[in-house]
């Protein structure tokens, strides 16, 4: 990374947010002002993947290589396949809608975890959430309902695990600081730790446990102790994603605001992304 430069590879979006990369390491990322999934193939070519895609946020590729979305216009967490078939699991917990499912990791056994942080949209007919809390709920499956497993955060919002599916970092936004837990059985969270003094849009991982947060001062590295290691700035007010993605999986591609940017890394990304 000494000496590379972030470079920017397409502009002139809304909001770009949710960038996922597939086995191949093809980077889908979502334009959500205009409703739309966007591809940046392994070989520099940018294409519109989905429109409309029902307003999708944070995206996530599972062990099969279907891609999670975090689809907001109804409130839904979705699958879409190779295909472009779109599965609705559910957009609802208990007796109300879901606040909007804003981000997803789904671990190497097929489960996922989401954050349900409630942000006035506006192609909503409400402007009051539905919920008692902005939570992070589990999902054993495809075919389950969620579980909630956080509820004590005052805004929960950037999300990701450890490769292995043993320990889980969240971002509380509002309140600024990111923890991290242990993973147990059926999604039970323990052992939670502040991790480092600052939240985070999105987030990624490397190969070397490094965690990579997101904001207004753009990308910031923490080692695996909590310690910060680099920052990476943009030329956008807002950074709100990451991911590594190429073929070698060794470039960190962020979405920021209206731009989508890479660096060049000497590490890899890890997990399922």
């Amino acid at each position: 990374m000494e000496g590379a430069q972030v470079e920017k590879l397409a502009g002139e979006f809304d909001f770009t947010e949710g960038p996922a990369s597939d086995a191949e390491g093809n980077v889908y990322f979502t334009d959500q002002p205009n409703d739309r999934i966007m591809k940046w193939s392994i070989d520099d070519q940018l294409t519109t993947w989905m429109q409309p895609s029902g307003r999708s946020n944070g995206l996530c590729f599972d062990g099969q290589g279907n891609l999670w979305s975090c689809a907001d216009e109804n409130n839904e967490l979705r699958i879409i396949d190779k295909n472009k078939s779109v599965t609705v699991l559910f957009n609802r917990y208990a007796e109300g809608k879901l606040n909007g499912p804003n981000d997803v990791w789904v671990g190497p056994d097929g489960s996922a975890f989401f954050s349900d942080p409630f942000y006035p949209r506006p192609w909503w007919d409400r402007d009051t959430t539905q919920q008692d809390g902005q939570c992070v709920y589990f999902v054993a499956s495809r075919n389950s309902q969620p579980v909630r497993v956080i509820s004590d955060l005052g805004q929960p919002n950037g999300i990701i695990g450890t490769p292995d599916g043993k320990m889980l970092y969240v971002a509380d936004i509002k309140n600024s600081k990111t923890y991290s837990y242990a993973i147990g059985n059926q999604g039970a969270l323990t052992d939670k730790k502040l991790f480092c003094e600052m939240g985070s849009d999105g987030m990624t991982l490397d190969n070397l446990g490094n965690l990579y947060l997101t904001n207004a001062a753009g990308v910031t590295v923490f080692n695996k102790d909590g310690l910060q290691i680099k920052n990476i700035k943009t030329d956008e007010p807002w950074t709100a994603n990451v991911c590594f993605g190429g073929s070698d999986k060794q470039s960190l591609f962020i979405t920021a605001k209206s731009g989508l940017y890479r660096l060049r890394m000497n590490v890899k990304g890890v997990g399922s992304q």
